[in-house]
């Protein structure tokens, strides 16, 4: 299954343990070196689709400074969807740095 970058690192975000909302944004950020920013209506949005998928499951829910804080936890699909995720990517990357190490020929020259 292909992921969305900003699926990809929100399952990333999940390897160590459960996390809640906030720090899931924070981690993903961290992990894609700012390139995913996610608002939390577009996170919470991801976190059901993932949810319904199987992929993802509320872990626990506290309540801080009057403030529920859910947090979320990888399934054994989840982790399994983004290191198949990380595979298929790592072998397009492979395909990439084999030829683009290459010297190129040069046109025109026989």
């Amino acid at each position: 299954m292909e992921l969305r970058p900003a699926s990809y690192f929100v399952l990333a975000s999940l390897l160590d343990g459960p996390l809640h909302g906030y720090a899931i944004s924070a981690r993903a950020a961290e992990l894609s070196e700012g390139a995913v920013r996610l608002t939390a209506g577009t996170l919470y949005g991801a976190l059901d689709r993932m949810a319904a998928r199987g992929l993802v499951e509320i872990d626990r829910e506290e309540t801080v400074d009057g403030r529920l804080r859910r947090y979320y936890r990888l399934t054994g699909g989840g982790r399994e969807a983004v290191v198949e995720e990380a595979d298929r990517l790592a072998s397009a990357a492979r395909v990439v740095h084999a030829r683009g190490r290459r010297p190129r020929a040069a046109k025109g020259l026989a």
